[in-house]
């Protein structure tokens, strides 16, 4: 006899409930639909009166973020975030600069110990696969368990229904596929902003190698650290953008698409993603125009 098991959730009035698996597993689905949607907040059961100035909490030992007076070329913004931080980029874009060509890259890219995802328990840098003088480059979020044990992007479950879509689409062989990140997140979880922007000298050393004509973003994390843009990943997929690199000597159209794993969630939201593909088949094959 089958054993249902049974999970204690705290309700709002400090009490709990009991719920299911199932319950659980709908409810993971229910979450990741919003978390892709941009969704990042959620309401209180009651209402709360906002034009009431609350009074001053104490400080947390918390400065102030640093002002851009001064700043190396070589250190990011301060990211958005509960405590803001400065990001040194000088080794990143340094190491992804003195690779000449991919297979460099890729051993500069495993040789860095600046980010900190490399000793949270991932087994190996994953970096790319595809034609190395790709005319799309696709660029995901983050490699996931199957990627870190096989060494490559986009290998698992949803690596197998993106190439499906690529293929339908005629893009076998003309793409190069990458992440914002190049090692395993703990838990597959969503790579921070910082994880991102000390990876991105060498997301962008890799776009100047490539040479791609356009770029597909794919998913919610990759298109915010790309594009810099707050909306969420449902209104911005398939509308055009320009990627610009640090320097602003190579500017891309990219366009924002939803995350295959976002589809093996959601099926129904496969009929958007196909709509993308082809919009951005129908640019790269659109007739050049007469000089």
């Amino acid at each position: 006899m089958a054993v249902k098991q049974k999970l204690l959730v705290a309700t709002e009035g400090g009490g709990c409930m009991q719920t299911t698996m199932s319950d659980r597993r709908a409810l993971e689905s229910l979450l990741s639909f919003w978390a892709e949607a941009g969704v990042d907040a959620a309401l209180a059961a009651t209402p709360v009166d906002r034009t009431i100035r609350p009074a001053e909490r104490p400080s947390r030992g918390v400065g102030r973020p640093a002002s851009s007076a001064g700043r190396s070329p070589g250190t990011a913004a301060p990211l958005a975030g509960p405590v803001s931080a400065v990001i040194d980029l000088e080794v990143p874009i340094r190491l992804a600069a003195e690779a000449t060509n991919l297979t460099e890259l890729e051993s500069a890219i495993a040789a860095f110990d600046g980010c900190a995802l490399k000793t949270a328990g991932a087994r190996q840098a994953v970096f790319a696969r595809g034609a190395p003088d790709a005319e799309v480059m696709v660029i995901g979020e983050g490699p996931g368990a199957e990627e870190d044990l096989r060494g490559a992007p986009f290998v698992g479950r949803a690596g197998r229904l993106l190439d499906a879509m690529l293929a339908a689409a005629g893009l076998t062989g003309r793409v190069f596929i990458t992440n914002s990140v190049f090692w395993r997140p703990p838990g597959n979880r969503t790579p921070t902003a910082a994880e991102q922007e000390v990876c991105s000298p060498f997301v962008e050393r890799a776009i100047s190698l490539v040479q791609p004509r356009l770029l597909l973003l794919v998913g919610a994390a990759s298109t915010k650290a790309m594009l810099r843009q707050s909306e969420g990943i449902l209104a911005l997929r398939g509308r055009w953008f320009e990627w610009r690199s640090r320097d602003g000597g190579l500017e891309i159209p990219a366009m924002p698409t939803l995350h295959p794993a976002f589809l093996l969630r959601q099926p129904g939201a496969k009929k958007m993603a196909w709509s993308d593909l082809l919009t951005l088949v129908e640019r790269l094959d659109r007739p050049a125009r007469p000089a």
